[in-house]
């Protein structure tokens, strides 16, 4: 409260999540974005790979990491160690989904939308293949 606020959206599934969170946030938001991978159609390969680094700076910030979806929870491990080398003031964890039966990782997710099951799900920003990520909904994938 009362202090301005870093979103890092994790591109390219978390980008309308990002968008819809910042337009409900009552400061100002710097914005910073990177994208990794580690899925390969419906499946996570285990292997993260960094796409987009960060271009700004985030030290002594109050981050805030927005993700669309944590599954096996590497990637955000992985992401959150990243973004510490980095020496923000706080790191906060804020994601969409959260499928709690597919965790490999242990993590604390400081702030959650909803908890789903084990289903694919597509939409707002979430794809099968780089396609549906335009549905302005959330769909379980047949």
């Amino acid at each position: 409260k009362g202090q301005d606020i870093t979103f890092i959206c994790i591109l390219k599934g978390s980008i309308f999540f990002t968008v819809e969170l910042a337009k409900k946030m009552p400061c100002d938001i710097n914005f910073e974005f990177i994208r990794v991978s580690s899925y390969h159609g419906e499946n996570s390969t285990g292997v993260i790979k960094m796409k987009v680094d960060l271009q700004g700076d985030i030290k002594d910030k109050n981050v805030i990491i927005i993700e669309d979806i944590v599954d096996t929870g590497r990637t955000l491990e992985y992401l959150r160690e990243y973004i510490k080398k980095h020496n923000p003031k706080s790191v906060k964890v804020c994601t969409l989904l959260s499928k709690p039966s597919r965790r490999i990782v242990e993590l604390n997710i400081d702030y959650i939308g909803f908890s789903i099951p084990d289903e694919f799900v597509i939409g707002f920003g979430m794809d099968y293949d780089q396609k549906y990520r335009n549905l302005p909904y959330i769909a379980k994938m047949n």
